[in-house]
């Protein structure tokens, strides 16, 4: 039985059938910081994944990093792996004075399908390189080299750069962290509430992340990503991805959404967050082909992902 108070937020129809649902919590703030639109449990605490990246970067700054433009956003980045990003990583390892032996991420293929099969072509592997969180792991190696801080343990929750992380995200969140975990990459991951992250994408205007990161959304995601086609079709727009189905954005005047979806797919994220930019103000008509995602059956098209029929964003 699904849990009371978490709605469907995506349905998948096949041939005018239903065949899957998925749930989720979902919150939008208006450019003043007030609910416009929401659904499900907003105060219960959820991993926000590596949405939470640009206050990374941003602990990472606060701490000696001095990388600008497209190599601070791969900073803030879960990159797809292709072989622009792979060589930015490489490019800040070498600032550091470091190779890919020094990252603590795991070896993992590109998840850009294209990227992976190009390198499989080429005779290539897996790497830490290639991993989606390459860009941010050398970062804080780069930070770690200009405090003189040790590179080895980087990554465990005492290190100095861990606690200025954790401090960041309680300062924007504005909670007090009281669950902690492991991200897949490795890196410390802290539990806060859907309402939390929103509140902090809001404060995220004027940031030198944000900048970068809207600058260079192909940096930040990848050249065939959701995310990087809806940041193209709404100017200004900062979107980031978290693993387990999170989305949060915000705009240049504080307009900030967050998705989560329940279990975990990625496929039922951007339904959501198209009615989030949508429920906030923003109107452009080319937001409607991202807003359905077709399915096939053999040649023809007989259904799609789309927002749940009768869902209610209302404010609360």
């Amino acid at each position: 039985m699904a849990e009371i108070g978490r709605p469907v937020l995506v349905e998948v129809e096949r041939s005018g059938f239903v065949e899957s649902r998925h749930r989720g919590t979902a919150i939008a703030l208006g450019a003043d910081g007030s609910v416009v639109a929401s659904a499900g449990p907003v105060d219960e605490l959820i991993f926000p994944r590596s949405t939470v990246k640009p206050f990374q970067a941003i602990a990472m700054l606060r701490n000696g990093l001095d990388l600008r433009g497209e190599l601070l956003a791969l900073a803030a980045a879960s990159h797809s792996g292709e072989p622009f990003h792979v060589a930015g990583a490489e490019r800040i390892l070498s600032s550091a004075g470091l190779t890919a032996e020094a990252l603590r991420c795991p070896a993992d293929w590109p998840l850009d399908v294209e990227a992976e099969r190009e390198l499989v072509r080429a005779g290539g592997t897996r790497s830490r390189l290639h991993m989606n969180c390459s860009g941010k792991h050398a970062a804080m190696l780069l930070t770690c080299v200009r405090n003189g801080w040790p590179t080895e343990s980087y990554l465990e929750p005492g290190h100095p750069l861990q606690r200025a992380v954790r401090a960041v995200i309680e300062e924007h969140t504005g909670e007090t962290i009281t669950v902690a975990g492991t991200d897949g990459c490795g890196a410390p991951l802290f539990a806060i509430t859907p309402r939390g992250l929103a509140r902090a994408f809001h404060g995220l205007t004027g940031s030198p992340v944000v900048e970068a990161m809207r600058a260079h959304p192909e940096w930040t995601s990848g050249t065939r990503r959701d995310e990087y086609r809806v940041s193209r079709l709404v100017p200004g727009l900062l979107l980031k991805c978290g693993a387990e189905g999170v989305d949060a954005f915000c705009l240049p005047d504080g307009r900030t959404g967050v998705v989560k979806i329940d279990d975990g797919a990625m496929r039922a994220r951007t339904p959501v967050t198209v009615a989030l930019l949508r429920a906030v103000g923003v109107t452009d008509p080319a937001l409607d082909e991202l807003a359905t995602t077709p399915l096939t059956g053999g040649a023809a098209v007989v259904g799609a992902i789309r927002l749940a029929a009768g869902l209610d964003l209302t404010g609360s």
